[in-house]
């Protein structure tokens, strides 16, 4: 039977639930080598003076300070030269009364020095006098103090004093301090372990090949829950992948208990008929709550697994007298289960870690696009920044649904939108909490349609984004100011203000393969020959051209346009890819596709054409200040030389 949500719990309940957890704290000796943003657990305090000796701070002469006393460019003070101590050596000669040692930075100060001249203050000379006459002297020509350019024993940090206390973050400068004091490990808090299990039927690693008739897809999840993990100062534990069989889901929860303070899963949290970790988790161990009031996420569980044994010490050696690990179950679609990651998951795992919270980057903007809420749940909107042409930041919704794996790049960071807002207008000021604080907006935003020539083009500019919608959600988009660029194929039937930089013509037809067994020749035999046809979205202008072409043959046919289509074995089955026709007419998923001549000629297939048809680049008028439409606009005079090898394409 079906499990129905309990009550979701709202977003505070929820960290106070995990914060209660036990995910670890232990302490564990590491290699300095390998301490770089760790964080101590204990105080260290020095257990020897630095310097450990006396030593010279410049280069110069070591002197007994009284000797120096009126010594000036007037009237300068002249020591016989008794020998030199190099940093490193050990003296092997004193400092008399009237005598001088040449020192270098870093030397042990030679017996009977108190202070060093600067090699700068000084001259060297012959004596001439008495038993040194011809022996090198020293004229000093300034008097220093006792200790003057010397470093004493401990002045840097002496022995017994705190270094270094609990809580601090080793990042190279306390790595250095800790080699002065001669320290090789260090006690820190220990990562906890944090088991990664995905679980469905359908996931299969990256790597290994799709059966995408089984629905199979590549595991997204472990991926960016492993490296969260790591980035929060928990040490990931991948596991075997796991499909929705509940003995074999219950065993692999139950090893990743016993080796882990952390168990999280993603899958397998929605009320639906097969999933099963929802059973696990009730009948071997705690379930704490499940569904969290918050979009997208709500599918969430949280509770403890008992260790297989019942042992009450953990393979990590973390005593627990429950014999029970955490668990946290996310939402099995990318975009859900990253954010549920983010906002509960990974502050509790930097304080089990002793890790300090990220500094938070959040950033205001102007709203481009309105935004309606009625669910009664925190929203956490998915957005992304562009500037406008005076450096403004604007702010624009990325919302693909929670399966869109691009959504995790194509978005710059989260507006949280209160359960009790229904309505945030085209114009409104809004927070935008960015995803990294090293976030910056792409130079230039494009939309529409996806095309051969205009990939060269943005490979060409200085961090652009693309969002591939196709020409009509391109023209839309433009139209609502969203944004700077917009790039439209074929017939439309929009009219958007808007500023043309350019564009080039494709040739478009039908897609066969190689040797085109089935001899088609045109339109007529995709009506007439009941052959398997796979069609572009509604948004492609390739999509706007053939039906136009279609239009066209029904008027000579003297029949309805739906006659046609309803002919058309697949007219209907759509894809959204420039690609994707030309790959399932290679992989003999179909006999005809609809795309370009470029395209027919980088799969290896037969083509057969129906016309070209006009790619424009279109502008939006309040950013034409913005030096990216400048760069698009010199991009498109070196397309003819950088798309040479593309077939059927013309250039302006």
């Amino acid at each position: 039977m079906t499990k129905e949500f309990r009550t979701l719990a709202d977003p505070d309940t929820v960290r106070e639930t995990i914060a209660d957890l036990d995910l670890g704290g232990r302490v564990e000796q590491v290699d300095l080598r390998d301490a770089r943003g760790r964080v101590l657990a204990e105080r260290i305090d020095a257990a020897i003076d630095v310097p450990g000796f006396d030593r010279a701070a410049m280069d110069g002469y070591a002197v007994q300070a009284g000797d120096t006393v009126g010594a000036d460019e007037v009237e300068p003070v002249v020591l016989n030269l008794a020998g030199t101590v190099h940093a490193g050596a050990e003296p092997d000669v004193t400092v008399d009364p009237g005598s001088c040692v040449e020192v270098s930075t870093g030397a042990v100060m030679p017996p009977g020095a108190n202070a060093v001249v600067v090699v700068e203050r000084t001259d060297e000379i012959e004596a001439d006098d008495g038993d040194t006459a011809g022996d090198t002297a020293i004229e000093i020509r300034t008097a220093v103090a006792p200790s003057e350019n010397v470093m004493l024993a401990g002045a840097d940090i002496a022995a017994g004093a705190r270094a270094l206390g609990p809580g601090t973050r080793l990042t190279p400068r306390e790595l250095g301090l800790l080699s002065a004091l001669g320290v090789d490990e260090v006690p820190v808090r220990a990562r906890p372990r944090v088991g990664i299990i995905s679980t469905g039927d359908e996931l299969v690693p990256p790597g290994d090949s799709l059966n995408s008739e089984r629905g199979e897809i590549h595991d997204v999840n472990t991926t960016t829950i492993a490296a969260g993990v790591d980035a929060a100062g928990g040490e990931p534990v991948v596991y075997p992948h796991a499909g929705d069989d509940f003995e074999a889901m219950e065993n692999l929860l139950r090893q990743a208990a016993d080796e882990c303070d952390l168990v999280v899963s993603s899958g397998s949290t929605s009320a639906s008929a097969v999933d099963v970790i929802y059973r696990v988790i009730e009948e071997r161990g705690e379930l704490l709550l499940h569904g969290v009031a918050v979009k997208p996420g709500k599918p969430m569980l949280v509770g403890r697994i008992d260790h297989p044994d019942g042992d009450s010490e953990t393979a990590t050696g973390a005593g627990d007298a429950a014999a029970r690990s955490a668990y946290i179950g996310l939402p099995g679609y990318p975009v859900s289960a990253l954010t549920i990651f983010r906002v509960f998951v990974a502050p509790a795992i930097r304080a089990a870690a002793g890790q300090p919270a990220p500094t938070t980057a959040t950033v205001d903007g102007e709203l481009i696009a309105q935004q309606r809420h009625d669910e009664g749940r925190l929203r956490l909107l998915s957005v992304a920044l562009i500037e406008d042409a005076d450096g403004e930041t604007l702010v624009y919704p990325v919302d693909k649904g929670s399966g869109a794996t691009t959504s995790l790049v194509d978005a710059d960071g989260v507006v949280a939108i209160d359960a009790d807002t229904d309505y945030l207008a085209a114009g409104e000021s809004v927070t935008v909490q960015l995803f990294d604080p090293d976030v910056r907006p792409p130079t230039l935003l494009a939309v529409g349609e996806a095309d051969p020539a205009l990939a060269e083009l943005l490979d060409s500019l200085d961090r652009p984004r693309f969002l591939p919608v196709g020409s009509r959600e391109g023209l839309r988009r433009l139209r609502e100011g969203i944004p700077d660029l917009a790039v439209v194929a074929g017939p439309t039937d929009r009219a958007v203000d808007a500023v043309d930089i350019g564009g080039w013509s494709r040739e478009w037809g039908l897609l066969v393969p190689d040797g085109n067994p089935d001899s088609v020749d045109g339109l007529g035999d995709l009506i007439d020959g009941d052959l398997p046809f796979v069609n572009r979205n509604r948004e492609s202008g390739l999509r706007a051209g053939f039906d136009a072409e279609l239009d066209a043959l029904a008027d000579a046919r003297g029949v309805d346009h739906r006659d046609l289509t309803a002919a058309i074995d697949g007219y209907e089955a759509t894809v959204s890819g420039v690609e994707s026709p030309a790959r399932r007419v290679a992989d003999e998923r179909a006999a005809v596709g609809l795309g370009l001549r470029a395209t027919a000629d980088r799969h290896d297939l037969g083509f057969v054409s129906v016309g070209t048809q006009s790619v424009r680049l279109l502008g939006n008028p309040d950013r034409g200040g913005k030096p990216a439409i400048d760069a698009v606009r010199d991009a498109v005079e070196t397309l003819p030389a950088a798309c040479s090898s593309l077939a059927g394409y013309q250039f302006e």
